[in-house]
């Protein structure tokens, strides 16, 4: 006993035993997958934003690692090219909601103006929940030159819009829809009813008359139902 040495000191074996049990983190990898989700997800709100503020063309991805609080390394780590930054924010922000709207067209495949007031209605609540949806929509979709509207096409074709289109062109053949409406201006009309009123509320100016989203769903829900002539005795 006296002869054995002595070459841990106490708990070194386990401590040794714990570290070899340890996975190697790699370099730059987040240390959770928990916190790596989380960053992933505070770069798309961030992103969100700022292409609504200001567009997706004038938005760096510098810009958009500051208002994540991160290094440009770390969005980077995320989202190699604004490209795929785009095309993760389509598939995981952007389609969920835009597929919300062409589901009421074959939910209410037998009543067009149901249809077409439920689709009015999907579009101001979306833009109520998700403040980006509207000046996006506007500054992105609507509008011929925008990258995300581009982008979506790429990827996906207008398989959504021609859904709506067929939709509207079966109705008038039907009896069940005003056959001179142009089915194209008409799903543009839609967004100008809901989505450009809800993207301009928060420009509005002091003192104008206040504009909330409960007064634009029963304003969209007369107008598309009675028109603007006055009602028949």
């Amino acid at each position: 006993m006296a002869d054995r040495k002595i070459s841990e000191t106490p708990g070194s074996a386990q401590k040794d035993q714990n570290e070899a049990n340890t996975p190697v983190r790699r370099p730059g990898r987040p240390r959770s997958a928990k916190s790596g989700a989380d960053k992933r997800e505070l770069l798309l709100d961030a992103a969100l934003k700022l292409f609504a503020q200001y567009g997706i063309a004038e938005t760096p991805l510098s810009m958009i690692a500051k208002e994540a609080g991160v290094t440009t390394a770390m969005l980077h780590y995320y989202f190699k090219t604004r490209e795929q930054l785009l095309d993760v924010m389509i598939d995981e922000r952007f389609q969920p909601v835009r597929a919300g709207f062409t589901d009421i067209f074959q939910t209410h495949a037998d009543d067009p103006l149901l249809a077409i007031t439920n689709m009015a209605q999907c579009m101001i609540d979306a833009a109520e929940k998700y403040p980006w949806v509207a000046p996006l929509w506007v500054r992105e979709v609507i509008s011929e030159s925008g990258m995300l509207k581009k982008r979506m096409e790429e990827r996906n074709g207008d398989k959504n819009r021609k859904i709506v289109q067929e939709c509207i062109t079966r109705w008038q053949a039907e009896g069940k829809l005003n056959p001179d409406l142009n089915p194209a201006l008409l799903f543009i009309s839609l967004f100008g009813l809901t989505l450009f009123p809800m993207a301009s509320m928060k420009m509005r100016q002091e003192g104008a008359s206040p504009i909330s989203p409960d007064m634009l769903r029963k304003h969209v829900a007369l107008l598309l139902f009675h028109g603007v002539a006055p009602q028949k005795p």
